[in-house]
């Protein structure tokens, strides 16, 4: 084959898996919705099974599950054979996964199944098959052939059976109104698990001496001092109850400088300061928000003061804390 024929054949690979995926699409039925009855009145956990390509496809529908607010476990029927059928309980339901719908190793643990009255949804390319017919209910995964130039190698069926795993588990995860919030309890070290959890709070440099603060009354030379000791590029000027009256970002600074140039020495915090931050951030304010409001402006901030409900400062967020951690 030349190169334009490898691209062509490519092209039919992926035509054909489209195809068998529409395909699918179009025979779902009222046996969807009775597979995704029995899967939002499971009282236990979800229990995947299938042998070899289908095995692997069972994997993945098991943990797109669980993570999606379905607890599910993958079964191998091999292993069940031999003690690992004892996971099964009557409150769960079984996903099992097949072409042909007559793999030796599933009809060998259907018994047991039927034995413990589990409901079993068949996601099967064979509608009469022995799996279809023991089954609660069978999604039809059938397809015309397999991508492969053999019609041999599973290949179209696979990707049919996982798109029709997909369509359960996304299905019930919108049925049961499962959100974003819920979806990153369960990733909480993914990048957004992090953007949907984390808080101000959480990043913020806490402590008194972190937090870089001045009196209104405070000369030149001491806010200098102060922004340079707590490394924050900005000083809260606040009351003597910590309430932020203003800030004094290094623009600031160095406007007054330009501004007032010798006489800048007998300048007071209140003199240089920005009486109305561009942004004052709450410590419950998801920190992927306090990054993007910092970020989104003509001139992005590199600081922002943190105040609770009653304008006390608690602390000073930079720029660089919130990319470091979302």
């Amino acid at each position: 084959m030349d190169a334009i024929d490898q691209i062509e054949f490519g092209k039919e690979t992926l035509e054909v898996a489209t195809a068998a995926i529409e395909a699918a699409s179009a025979h779902l039925n009222e046996s969807f919705v009775l597979a995704l009855d029995l899967l939002n009145a499971c009282k236990g956990k979800v229990i995947t099974t299938g042998v070899g390509k289908s095995g692997i496809v069972a994997r993945k529908l098991a943990a797109t599950l669980t993570s999606t607010g379905c607890p599910s476990v993958f079964l191998h029927p091999s292993e069940a054979m031999h003690g690992d059928l004892g996971i099964v309980q009557k409150q769960d339901v079984v996903i099992a996964l097949s072409n042909g719908g007559e793999s030796e190793e599933l009809l060998a643990i259907l018994p047991a199944m039927l034995a413990r009255e589990v409901p079993m949804i068949a996601i099967v390319g064979n509608l009469k098959s022995t799996l279809a017919q023991k089954s609660t209910v069978a999604l039809n995964a059938t397809i015309e052939r397999e991508a492969c130039p053999l019609n041999l190698a599973p290949t179209t069926s696979v990707l049919v059976a996982m798109a029709l795993g997909d369509a359960l588990a996304m299905t019930l995860q919108k049925r049961r109104g499962f959100r974003e919030e819920d979806y990153a309890l369960n990733h909480p070290g993914g990048r957004l698990g992090r953007r949907l959890t984390l808080r101000v709070r959480d990043v913020m440099p806490v402590g008194e001496n972190t937090l870089p603060r001045v009196l209104p009354d405070a000369s030149f030379m001491e806010v200098v001092s102060e922004i340079t000791a707590k490394h924050a590029g900005a000083t809260c000027v606040t009351d003597v109850n910590g309430h932020l009256i203003g800030l004094i970002a290094e623009s600031d600074f160095r406007n007054a400088v330009q501004k007032h140039q010798a006489e800048v020495f007998h300048l007071t915090a209140t003199d240089m300061m920005n009486p109305r931050p561009a942004l004052v951030l709450k410590p419950d304010q998801l920190a992927y928000e306090a990054l993007r409001l910092m970020e989104e402006r003509p001139r992005a901030l590199s600081v922002a003061p943190v105040v609770d409900e009653s304008s006390v400062c608690l602390g000073m967020i930079r720029i660089h804390d919130l990319v470091r951690h979302v």
